[in-house]
């Protein structure tokens, strides 16, 4: 199948390479987990807690080549696949797992719609549902350079609601790596080549941003979700994450595109930007 690489107009394009991304990251990341087969290969295949800033640069990376790599994106999808070929084995209930399972492979990449909808309406301006149709075009589009196999990908926007409630009630479960997930973003470890001295500071500023990680993650994750998760969210909290959502709102477009955009992405924005103007 031939995939059209993403490029300037596309959603995609002025969005998935905004660090804003990073506020809605580790849900995600519970999302994608509470899945039976992704749980058991990121617990048994993931460095997630052995590495976690090294993994987390070199998933940004990835998603980035997806969206501003022009004909690598479909090379990277390619890529993903193939690493993840080996990845298998057998639960701690017993349950075969496998990384390419189409059910659990589409789930991956389908929790990312849902996450950038997410992430407009709590930091940034709710899409409306033209928007959102669009979008959903665009994440279809997203799956084919991953590769999801088309029987898997909802068809259009109501469909994919139906999908998601359907998962999200039927499939996703307490996993253990979710809740792994979740616990270790309280405690990330300084990240490498931070100096010394700055490494001293970093118990005290580490724990306030793994605490805010945490409340952000919780705080922004689906009702039912957090519900299946048992985990606690009061109106106060709500207030809380409503000021924040605030701030980052009214913050994000006003910043120089350097400070709003991820390094990939500011690089191909900026050369798009001057192509168009020679």
């Amino acid at each position: 199948m031939d995939v059209e690489p993403f490029g300037p107009g596309s959603m995609h394009w002025d969005t998935a390479g905004e660090y804003r991304n990073l506020l809605v990251a580790g849900s995600a990341l519970v999302l994608q987990t509470m899945h039976p087969a992704v749980g058991a290969a990121v617990a048994e295949h993931s460095t997630y807690k052995s590495d976690p800033w090294g993994r987390l640069n070199r998933t940004l990376t990835s998603v980035q080549t997806w969206v501003y790599g022009g004909e690598d994106g479909p090379a990277e999808g390619r890529r993903l696949r193939e690493i993840h070929r080996t990845i298998s084995g057998v639960d701690e209930r017993g349950r075969p797992y496998h990384a390419l399972n189409a059910e659990a492979w589409a789930w991956v990449h389908l929790t990312l719609f849902e996450r950038f909808v997410a992430l407009n309406r709590h930091f940034g301006t709710p899409l409306t549902g033209a928007e959102q149709r669009r979008l959903y075009a665009e994440s279809r589009q997203l799956g084919h350079i991953l590769r999801v196999p088309e029987r898997e990908l909802p068809a259009d926007l109501e469909d994919y609601w139906r999908y998601f409630d359907r998962m999200v009630a039927e499939r996703l479960e307490p996993h253990p790596t979710a809740l792994d997930v979740l616990s270790a973003m309280r405690g990330a470890p300084a990240p490498p080549g931070l100096p010394a001295p700055l490494r001293r500071l970093w118990t005290p500023v580490g724990a306030g941003a793994g605490e805010f990680s945490h409340f952000v993650t919780v705080g922004t994750l689906p009702p039912a979700v957090r519900d299946k998760l048992g985990l606690r969210w009061t109106v106060r909290d709500e207030r809380r994450l409503r000021r924040v959502g605030q701030a980052v709102a009214a913050l994000t477009p006003r910043l120089p595109e350097r400070l709003r955009y991820m390094p990939i992405a500011y690089r191909a924005r900026r050369a798009a930007a001057r192509a168009a103007a020679a």
